[in-house]
C-alpha cells in the first residue's frame, strides 16, 4: 500500500466544515471509480503539528502507483465531474505539501522471506 499525503491551510473565509464535504465529494467519487481504495481527513490538534505543513492532513492510501497514475490522469483531463470537483477542493486550499510514502517493509518481500 502507498501512501499519498497532503497537508494544507484554508484560504481566509473558507468554511472548515464546508472544505471537508468538499473533500469527501471529490476524493469519494475517485474511490467509487478505483482510482484511489480509502483516505482520510485529519486536522492539527491543540496546535501541535508543524506549522509548515499545515492545518489539515489528507491521506490517501493506493494499492500502486499504477493507481496513483490512473487517479492523476482523471484528474489532469481538466474535464467532467472529477475536475469540477477537485476545482472547488483546489480553491480552498493554500500552503499545500505533499508526499508519497509507501508500507514497509514491502509485502511483496515479507511474502518471498527476504529481509531488508
Amino acid at each position: 500500500m502507498d501512501l499519498y499525503h497532503i497537508w494544507c491551510d484554508l484560504e481566509r473565509g473558507v468554511s472548515d466544515l464546508a472544505f471537508c464535504e468538499e473533500v469527501k465529494r471529490y476524493l469519494g467519487a475517485l474511490r467509487d471509480a478505483g482510482r484511489i481504495e480509502a483516505f482520510r481527513i485529519s486536522r492539527c490538534k491543540l496546535g501541535l503539528g508543524l506549522q509548515e505543513l499545515g492545518e489539515f492532513h489528507i491521506m490517501i492510501e493506493i494499492a500502486d502507483l499504477a493507481q496513483l497514475d490512473s487517479a492523476f490522469r482523471d484528474v489532469s483531463a481538466r474535464s467532467g465531474r472529477i475536475d469540477l470537483l477537485h476545482g472547488a477542493v483546489q480553491r480552498s486550499v493554500r500552503n499545500v505539501r505533499f508526499a508519497l510514502y509507501r508500507d514497509f517493509p514491502d509485502v511483496w518481500r515479507q511474502s518471498a522471506g527476504e529481509t531488508t
